[in-house]
């Protein structure tokens, strides 16, 4: 292997891109090639009550793991089989009538081949997502998803690239495909995503994770900018709620609206909570996913990092930052 020890950047951004492209353009053309085939591929796994077993090799085999994965988490039960070990014993993850997804670019890999009489015993139906429609997978299995490609990404047209990323693709198309006959919900898709973020953001609500009570810097209109500074200081959430004698929210205070009072006053002594503070703010129900607290804090030109909580009865009754809603060790 030859290597040049100076390259230019730009030709090195070049090939970058190109290979994006390249990739990108195999799945526009895949997308157009999308038929009756998917509909059959996904009525096959639909009639069957067992899982499905995703088969293949190398590259191929990497992608069927994730196709695998991406399957079971949203509600199809599936696991990943490499096909050199299925006839030395791991053929007895089958159950007959399982179907089966055999990935191959060739359609000619000799131990997924090898492998067609022996799941026929299974009675498995058997999807292929194949790169090659004469090949002898192709003539064997019960559907094909078309998963051609002019020509790979790289620059020798050797490394498996567009035709991995066309094989991901359709696998993600056939999972989203499923789980829109199964109506699979968001709520589905954290029960399955229990320690995850999204899981997170679906199962829990804002009043799960919400700082309440003594844990929030309380104060009114008319405290002083040293009383909202204290309270701050005491209660570091980087925002006080500021609320009159009923509980209802006249306002908040970030940490920077006291940079910028600092900024713009030379004397702050007669300021008060009234004078800096941003009126009639944003704010979010207790009872709201997080999912829509976050959506509320992050989908809008500028991101907000905290917000007031506000029961039914317009009382306002915590404070909610997005470190709440990110805790850290998620994945």
């Amino acid at each position: 292997m030859q290597s040049d020890p100076v390259i230019a950047s730009g030709e090195i951004l070049d090939v970058a891109r190109a290979t994006l492209l390249a990739e990108a353009e195999a799945i526009r053309v895949a997308a157009g090639r999308i038929d009756e085939t998917m509909a059959r591929a996904v009525q096959l796994i639909l009639s069957s009550s067992g899982k499905v077993i995703v088969l293949g090799m190398g590259k191929s085999g990497q992608i069927g793991q994730k196709i695998a994965a991406t399957l079971c988490s949203t509600g199809t039960p599936s696991v990943f089989l490499r096909a050199a070990e299925a006839t030395h014993g791991d053929l007895g993850i089958y159950t007959p009538g399982d179907p089966s997804i055999l990935i191959s670019k060739s359609g000619a890999t000799a131990e997924l081949v090898n492998l067609i009489p022996t799941l026929r015993q299974f009675r498995t139906p058997l999807i292929g997502i194949l790169g090659n429609l004469t090949s002898p997978l192709a003539r064997q299995v019960d559907v094909v998803l078309d998963a051609r490609v002019a020509r790979e990404a790289d620059p020798l047209n050797l490394a498996p690239t567009s035709s991995t990323t066309v094989a991901l693709a359709l696998g993600d198309a056939l999972a989203a495909a499923l789980m829109q006959v199964r109506r699979f919900s968001d709520e589905d898709f954290a029960r399955y995503h229990p320690s995850g973020q999204l899981g997170r953001n679906v199962l829990l609500h804002v009043a799960d994770v919400m700082h309440a009570g003594e844990d929030v810097a309380w104060v009114s209109p008319a405290d002083s900018l040293r009383k909202v500074v204290i309270a701050m200081s005491r209660h570091p959430l980087g925002a006080a709620c500021v609320v009159n004698e009923g509980m209802e929210l006249a306002g908040i205070i970030t940490d920077g609206d006291l940079r910028r009072a600092l900024q713009a006053h030379d004397d702050i002594r007669p300021l008060s909570a009234a004078d800096i503070m941003t009126a009639h703010p944003i704010s979010v129900s207790p009872s709201a996913a997080l999912k829509d607290a976050a959506h509320i804090m992050e989908d809008r030109p500028s991101q907000i990092s905290v917000l007031p909580v506000i029961d039914e009865g317009l009382h306002c009754v915590g404070l909610l930052r997005i470190h709440d809603i990110y805790q850290t060790g998620l994945t």
